[in-house]
């Protein structure tokens, strides 16, 4: 399986477990109105879109650090 792959199952493993604490959480402050602040779904839906957004954009910089490297692999591999 190459890099590429590699990084690109990780990152939607990781997305998902993101989106599950973020729906737990909404799901969470939606039920139990009395146990969390008034900005409590605002907190949560700017925090969690933060993060997500944040490893989404590492994400696309080591996509294209693992399509260099899958190349460079390819190459040394037909110079051998």
């Amino acid at each position: 399986m190459s890099k590429k792959a590699r990084l690109i199952l990780a990152m939607v493993i990781i997305e998902a477990v993101l989106a599950g604490i973020w729906w737990y959480l909404a799901r969470f402050g939606m039920a139990n109105p009395d146990r969390v602040t008034a900005d409590f779904q605002a907190v949560v839906g700017q925090t969690m879109g933060m993060a997500m957004g944040g490893l989404l954009g590492l994400g696309f910089i080591l996509f294209f650090v693992a399509a260099r490297n899958d190349r460079k692999a390819a190459q040394d591999k037909t110079r051998r």
